[in-house]
């Protein structure tokens, strides 16, 4: 596995950033902040991912996540095969958007009503929007370092690349009109929420959060934590919104809501609920999504929402989930033996990090001490991190290729796996 040649890669890139802003279509996969060029894919299969060079890499990101069952999972290409041969769009209502929309009610617990969207970006902004329309109030409440996709209004204290990228978490672009409503707290801080609401608490439309963080690294919240935010919105009438694009159907079949016991009003979903197609879904209580056009006056559309071919991926995919709790149990272990594996290395060489995880996904800070919001995950070292990533990836682990990202591990690794990139981590770290 060991990967020498990146030349078809330099190549690619090359050419790339003559046509592509930054030679890439989403700017963590530019490899900026880890000092060294992208890899251009073309292929994955179960545990692993083939560049255009024919270098081979255990695949720890998985497209981010959605790919939990491995990579090319047969069951899913076999739906998705299936359904091409029908068409890939109508742009009309079909059957398998009702089974989709049964299935995933079935899972979440706060789940009475779904409708089907295009990305997690779309599907916390379209949330926001219903709360607001269901509320009559205008601003919500966002926490430090928690990322919700690049719609105007969320980019504000943002996570994922932002940070990595060193520069203001704000993008250009994004007016103070459109940011005002934005509060923003501080993750695992319930003092900061409060005095939010004290001060604006008539107007407090939302409160949206990671239940786990996972674009500033992964951040656990703190016991009580989540309990906290559906008091103090269940007091003040506000909508309590779980951004699940990361947790969903990841930690849990029913997600982080199932797994904390903590049932929000509403939730978003991503690319997991699809397999891996383009696609993202955002739903919760039956009042509140009866707000949603043609029923009610919030309007969301959306030419290729429930596209066909999504939801035989997405179909095929969480009835297996459901259907086989073997699989968590598997993921799970193996996430113990990889983060367990990891944190033993830097204590034993006294190394200043600091490993986060919870079931298949963590994140390895380099920076001592614990990591529990923005502020903290902000002291990482990350000339140390882009040493350690390009050493792994040169020994054919392909990592997250930023410090404030997450580490997936899917059913088709093994313990093979695990054992190779925790002895190519010991090697780093010189023990």
């Amino acid at each position: 596995m060991l990967n020498s040649k990146t030349d078809k890669s330099e190549r690619l890139f090359t050419e790339a950033k003559k046509y592509i802003p930054g030679g890439v279509n989403s700017p963590a996969r530019a490899f900026q902040a880890v000092g060294t060029t992208p890899r251009f894919i073309e292929k994955a299969d179960a545990q692993f991912i083939y560049d255009a060079d024919g270098n081979k890499y255990i695949d720890y990101i998985g497209s981010w996540g959605p790919m939990i069952l491995g990579n090319n999972n047969p069951g899913v290409l076999k739906a998705v095969q299936e359904t091409i041969l029908n068409g890939l769009s109508f742009g009309a209502a079909t059957e398998r958007e009702i089974t989709m929309a049964k299935l995933v009610c079935e899972m979440v617990p706060c789940f009475e009503m779904v409708r089907m969207v295009n990305s997690g970006t779309e599907a916390t902004m379209s949330a926001l929007r219903t709360a607001r329309g269901y509320t009559g109030r205008s601003k919500i409440i966002k926490f430090e370092g928690c990322y919700h996709g690049h719609s105007d209004g969320l980019l504000v204290k943002a996570g994922s690349a932002l940070i990595a990228e060193g520069g203001s978490p704000d993008s250009a672009g994004v007016t103070e009109n459109c940011a005002k409503d934005t509060l923003t707290a501080k993750y695992n801080d319930m003092d900061s929420v409060e005095k939010l609401f004290q001060e604006y608490r008539d107007d407090i439309a939302a409160v949206i959060i990671e239940p786990v963080a996972a674009n500033m690294g992964v951040v656990l919240p703190k016991d009580g934590f989540l309990k906290q935010l559906r008091e103090i919105c269940d007091i003040n009438k506000t909508v309590l919104i779980f951004d699940e694009v990361i947790t969903g159907f990841r930690l849990a079949p029913g997600g982080a809501q199932e797994l904390f016991g903590v049932t929000p009003d509403m939730a978003t979903f991503g690319k997991i609920i699809g397999g891996g197609m383009p696609v993202g879904a955002y739903g919760g209580k039956r009042e509140i999504m009866e707000c949603v056009a043609p029923v009610g006056k919030v309007y969301q559309a959306g030419t290729l929402s429930g596209n066909p071919v999504a939801m035989a991926a997405g179909i095929m995919q969480l009835t297996n989930l459901k259907e086989n709790p073997d699989i968590y149990e598997h993921i799970n272990t193996l996430g113990e033996k990889l983060y367990g594996g990891l944190a033993e290395i830097v204590k034993t060489a006294k190394a200043d990090c600091t490993v986060n995880h919870i079931g298949s996904i963590g994140t390895l800070f380099f920076t001592g001490g614990p990591v529990t919001d923005y502020i903290s995950a902000r002291k990482s070292d990350l000339k140390q991190y882009a040493k350690y990533f390009q050493h792994m990836l040169n020994n054919g682990s392909y990592f997250a290729p930023a410090q404030f990202e997450a580490m997936f591990i899917s059913n088709a690794h093994t313990e093979l796996e695990i054992k190779k990139t925790l002895d190519d981590a010991a090697k780093f770290f010189n023990i």
